[in-house]
């Protein structure tokens, strides 16, 4: 038999000598032949190098494909990294595969959707991406899309409260109104760089993370009757111990020293922990620190930390059953004060 560069099912069974559906059959509708029969086409197929319609072409007729875009906020290299981030991506791909569905991870640092639009089901958003030019893409794509932890008006979102979550960690540290304060604050500012962040800067007025746990830290400041200076916040361009050391040090070596620390993350607080302990401080004496999410790590560390617990895995699930529903509904994930020795 000779044997053309690339076989179509129209080749193959013409080949074959039999019909079109009776190829299609044997891959796709195995109870339309007998055992027999099926097993010789496929063998047939096999030894010439064929392996079953196209899927892509399938998936156009179809116009479903069993793919589903996670955008992320960051780059992936970065979220995958982030123990956080991992977590809320198992819940996602534990309800996706159960589904027969695949998870293709995409870059919030990335331009826009069109290289993959036209071959996804749809997009679970986790956090608003970095770039905007995504978010405006999001609130137009003709596909299916569920927001996590923030909203573009499209009525399919899971959300943890952070502005509220943010106020009660901090209303739990802040003692009186004599408290020093420091916010270590991550991403609140589109720069790539670590700094202090001063009153002149314009945060974005926008739903990040970011920008709503700062709305529930100043909110605790204000009603505490804490004056926050105006070089005690701290933007760190990512949760990791490397830049997080960095700002804690800068911040605990500052005259007055601050004797509360409000941490965005986890990570940031862990951190802060260590520096202060290098620097022989005792916590939480000397310094009060609370930080956010909830990572196992973080109930292990002597002394244990207070922080706010979300469920990241329960999270990404939840996105994921919304997604598959197409519900038109805003879910609210509930968060718990983890009260430590730390703050």
């Amino acid at each position: 038999m000779s044997k053309p560069k690339s076989w179509t099912l129209k080749s193959i069974a013409n080949e074959l000598g039999v019909s079109n559906a009776t190829v299609s059959n044997a891959f796709n509708r195995p109870d339309q032949l007998s055992k027999a029969r099926r097993e010789e086409i496929l063998a047939a197929c096999k030894k010439l190098g064929y392996f079953g319609p196209n899927k892509a072409a399938q998936s156009l007729r179809r116009g479903t494909f069993n793919i589903v875009a996670l955008v992320l906020p960051d780059s992936v290299e970065y979220m995958v990294s982030d123990p956080v981030a991992s977590s809320f991506m198992r819940g996602v791909s534990s309800v996706l595969e159960k589904n027969g569905i695949n998870l293709l991870l995409f870059s919030g640092n990335s331009d826009n959707l069109n290289s993959v639009v036209d071959f996804v089901d749809g997009f679970i958003c986790y956090g608003r991406p970095r770039n905007k030019q995504l978010v405006e893409q999001l609130k137009k794509v003709p596909k299916h899309v569920v927001t996590v932890d923030f909203d573009i008006g499209r009525e399919a979102s899971v959300n943890v409260n952070n502005q509220q979550a943010s106020f009660d960690i901090a209303m739990h540290a802040l003692e009186n109104s004599d408290d020093r304060v420091a916010i270590l604050g991550l991403r609140l500012l589109n720069d790539n760089v670590l700094c202090r962040v001063y009153e002149h800067h314009e945060f974005e007025a926008g739903q990040s993370i970011a920008h709503q746990r700062l709305r529930g830290y100043h909110q605790a400041i204000n009603e505490a009757g804490v004056t926050l200076s105006d070089d005690r916040t701290w933007n760190i361009p990512e949760s990791s111990e490397r830049f997080a050391s960095i700002a804690a040090k800068e911040a605990l070596s500052s005259t007055p020293r601050p004797n509360v620390l409000l941490c965005m993350s986890d990570l940031i607080a862990l951190a802060a922990m260590r520096e202060a302990i290098k620097m022989g401080l005792s916590i939480p004496n000397d310094v009060r620190i609370v930080g956010f999410d909830g990572i196992d790590e973080g109930q292990r560390f002597v002394p244990k930390l207070t922080t706010v617990h979300q469920n990241s895995e329960e999270k990404g699930r939840l996105a994921a059953t919304l997604f598959l529903s197409k519900e038109q509904q805003v879910a609210q994930i509930d968060y718990q004060l983890q009260i430590g020795q730390s703050g």
